[in-house]
């Protein structure tokens, strides 16, 4: 089927597949599925102009349907979501500049290809070491008969010595979540989000694949719920995101549409599926995404354009 608007021609078949993946993946990891919805469209031919525009305005339509069953299962932090959704729209702007800075240049493609190798690859190392060192201690202190040091809850994490400390930089004003259960510096909530808007713009999706790490991380938020916020932030920010690359003539709507379809009935699957796993497993889980869409990339760029 060829879709004017991008000047592609994809199988809708292929687009309604790929929609439902990516919404399994964002109802369950709380990410846009931009690194596998992005590089998926430009496997087939699209330009990743009209891919990053593309997929935001898919994802929004499947954030919706997902962030509301997560809401029903009380995993979203509606105050956070809220106050993250301003830093993101700064940041989405911000890349979606960047994006037309190397499009009049002649070599976007090249660029957010190796900006999406570097960044995707880099994700997935650090969260295998902290999934699988939580797992290991965790298993550990069962043999032992020990209890585990989060007063028994499941979201425990390796790093949280790193988290800890990140909460020592007491920068005011202060924020209090008691949805999340922190107290932290507005500032550092701005700046997760900033980037995270950052990468949205620039590689389009959600960039839910660096917001939900950055929240359990650095904001330390448990990981259900970084997972219900994030869907919720990024309707917001996602449909910003979505009109900024609209009126740049970036976005081919009847594509993000097709992929709705598909993504719809995944989100929900995907956001009931959470309930029935604990956070380290979750983020364990997550690691290999980030290694498709790298593979995908990398494949794009030594034979050229199509899968």
């Amino acid at each position: 089927m060829f879709f004017p608007i991008s000047h592609t021609q994809i199988n809708p078949i292929y687009l309604v597949v790929i929609g439902f993946l990516i919404g399994v993946l964002g109802g369950f990891f709380g990410v846009g599925g931009s690194f596998i919805a992005g590089p998926a469209l430009r496997a087939v031919g699209m330009d990743w102009n009209f891919a990053v525009g593309t997929d935001l305005a898919h994802i929004v339509g499947k954030s919706v349907v997902a962030a509301k069953r997560h809401r029903a299962l009380g995993n979203v932090d509606l105050r956070l979501g809220l106050i993250m959704a301003i830093g993101t729209i700064a940041g989405s702007e911000v890349g979606a500049q960047l994006i037309q800075v190397f499009k009049r240049a002649g070599n976007v493609n090249f660029v957010v290809s190796a900006v999406s190798i570097v960044l995707y690859l880099g994700i997935s190392i650090f969260m295998i070491c902290e999934s699988w060192k939580t797992l290991a201690a965790a298993k550990r202190r069962k043999r032992a008969g020990k209890s585990s040091p989060s007063h028994g809850k499941a979201d425990e994490s390796a790093f949280t010595h790193m988290t800890e400390a990140i909460h020592r930089w007491r920068i005011p004003p202060m924020i209090t979540l008691p949805v999340s259960g922190v107290t932290i510096s507005l500032w550092l909530i701005m700046f997760v989000a900033f980037i995270g808007g950052l990468f949205s713009g620039f590689l389009g999706g959600g960039a839910g694949y660096i917001r939900m790490p950055s929240m359990v991380y650095i904001l330390g938020v448990p990981t259900h719920l970084a997972v219900g916020t994030d869907l919720f932030e990024i309707i917001i920010s996602a449909s910003y995101g979505t009109f900024t690359h609209a009126i740049k003539g970036n976005v081919d709507i009847l594509i993000a549409l097709v992929m709705h379809t598909g993504a719809a009935i995944g989100a929900q699957l995907g956001a009931i599926s959470t309930q029935y796993f604990a956070g380290p497993k979750i983020r364990l889980a997550f690691v290999p995404l980030p290694l498709i869409g790298a593979a995908i990339v990398i494949y794009t760029l030594l034979t050229g354009h199509k899968l």
